[in-house]
């Protein structure tokens, strides 16, 4: 059993609280260790620290912060599969999965390294007579990010990664359930030559998030997590005058054309859908094939694909996926299973019975596979968040634009076909925010920005990309004028002639 507490002020602490979550091993359903969580007077200590620490780091020039970050970059990648096994032993991912959470964090770091340039403002010469206009952008003060279990090094680097380059201080407050990642992507960050009190991880529950939001001395909260927590932090955020962007849930579908590549279609689905045991935000747990004939097809193919999917433990190189994060997240992915039955759809595939030999205490369970699933099911209109794939078939193009636009969630969306006009067309009307084609899960590269639409998020700017340099700065703006004699006064509204 180990034990892991908090990193603040440049160096990991045990915890005080007294209170402790316990860190399951969930290809074997017992506890491997055990997590603080934290108190008040240990937020306040993170919070001191972030705020101590914000003066010096924000005075650094961009060049500089710059160089940490390309350093930063440099042992992310030394130490990556390293990072890949404490993420695989806690959440049950499957190592290449692992990595893959890492790679896509560091793409972020990659593109925060380029914060001199990202960080400039404007200026025009002689807007006036005699007048020059030029904005700044400067950094905020002290950052919190709030980040889930399913992507415990990606998201938070996509967060602090830019956070801190702006020159902001930051707080990452991880998820309880697998909090080793966060704690060794603070040691690098210090080992790259951020000073201490840059970044700090502080563990906790509901006690903790309440106390950073409420804290006077936080500027900024990004949260990605379900829907209605995200909804309750983006107004609890909001009306304490904090800058917050909140993330929540996804139904994400993907759109199969009658023209498409049935064969590819089915084999990205697959991924889409599985990959991670679904506990993804942009999987794709929803197809859409037009035409009762599509939809056979692709029944047809899918089928033996997922009855042939390796369940195995996260570190055999064999496994396609690995186990649920936990118990309760396992049955609650059974039960709605179990409502999609009851609802009238018809289970080609049913994964509730999958045991591995050797781990039957674990949290697996097979990939299932729901024909005929209708709009109006609560099976379909929830985020199941696991390796459950249902079809709705839409007997044209116009339903398949209207069924992801009419979800109350809008995070991504796929399309598969070889008509580029009907892409175009798709791409244009569909009421999502991030969308693919012929690619089942459009998670934009660094440069651009990740956020979807409706309840899959609060807030009006996105995570990294420039979207990401705008929430962690604030836009200052000087008009300056240098007179070579004295000046009239003048009670009209200044022009700009």
């Amino acid at each position: 059993m180990f034990e892991r507490g908090h990193f603040i002020n440049g160096r990991e602490t045990p915890g005080i609280s007294g209170r402790y979550s316990e860190i399951m091993d969930p290809t074997k359903g017992v506890a491997q260790g055990r997590v603080a969580l934290a108190s008040i007077d240990e937020v306040d200590a993170a919070v001191a620290s972030a705020v101590a620490a914000f003066p010096s780091w924000s005075s650094v020039n961009p060049q500089r912060r710059a160089r940490v970050m390309f350093k930063f970059k440099d042992l992310l990648e030394k130490d990556m599969e390293n990072l890949a096994r404490l993420i695989s032993a806690e959440h049950g991912k499957v190592l290449a999965d692992a990595r893959g959470d890492v790679q896509r964090g560091l793409e972020v770091i990659e593109f925060a390294c380029g914060i001199p340039h990202l960080q400039k403002g404007e200026y025009t010469e002689s807007a006036g007579t005699g007048i020059d206009v030029y904005s700044m952008r400067q950094p905020l003060g002290v950052g919190v990010g709030i980040t889930p279990f399913n992507f415990p090094a990606m998201i938070p680097m996509w967060m602090f990664g830019v956070a801190i380059a702006c020159g902001n201080t930051f707080i990452c407050k991880p998820s309880e359930r697998d909090p080793s990642a966060p704690l060794r992507l603070a040691e690098l960050l210090l080992e790259a030559g951020a000073p201490e009190g840059v970044l700090n991880v502080l563990n906790g529950d509901k006690e903790a998030v309440e106390a950073l939001i409420a804290h006077r001395d936080v500027s900024a909260v990004s949260f990605v997590g379900s829907s209605d927590i995200a909804q309750s932090i983006y107004s609890a955020c909001a009306a304490r005058g904090k800058r917050v962007q909140a993330f929540g849930g996804a139904k994400n579908h993907l759109i199969v054309l009658p023209d498409a590549d049935l064969e590819n279609a089915a084999n990205q689905l697959i991924g889409g859908a599985f990959g991670s045991a679904g506990e993804r935000c942009m999987a794709t747990p929803v197809a859409v094939p037009v035409g009762d004939d599509t939809a056979e097809k692709l029944i047809d193919l899918l089928k033996p694909r997922i009855e042939k999917l390796k369940i195995g433990h996260p570190f055999d190189d064999d496994s396609d996926v690995g186990p649920l994060v936990s118990r309760q997240h396992l049955d609650r992915v059974r039960g709605y299973i179990d409502m999609g039955v009851r609802e009238g759809a018809d289970l080609v595939v049913d994964g509730r019975e999958m045991k591995l030999q050797g781990h039957e205490d674990g949290y697996y369970l097979g990939g299932s596979l729901f024909d005929r699933v209708t709009p109006d099911m609560t099976s379909y209109k929830d985020e199941i968040f696991g390796p459950v794939l249902q079809v709705v078939r839409a007997p044209d193009f116009e339903t398949a634009v209207r069924l992801p636009s009419e979800h109350q969630y809008g995070n991504g969306v796929a399309i598969f076909t070889r008509n580029g006009a009907a892409a175009r067309e798709f791409a244009a009307r569909v009421n999502v925010g991030m969308v693919g084609v012929n690619i089942p899960i459009p998670v934009p590269l660094s440069f651009y920005s990740f956020g979807g639409w409706k309840r899959s998020g609060f807030g009006d700017t996105n995570q990294h990309g420039s979207e990401g340099v705008r929430f962690w700065t604030k836009m200052k703006t000087v008009t300056q004028r240098w007179p070579n004699d004295v000046m009239e006064s003048s009670y009209a509204m200044p022009i700009m002639d």
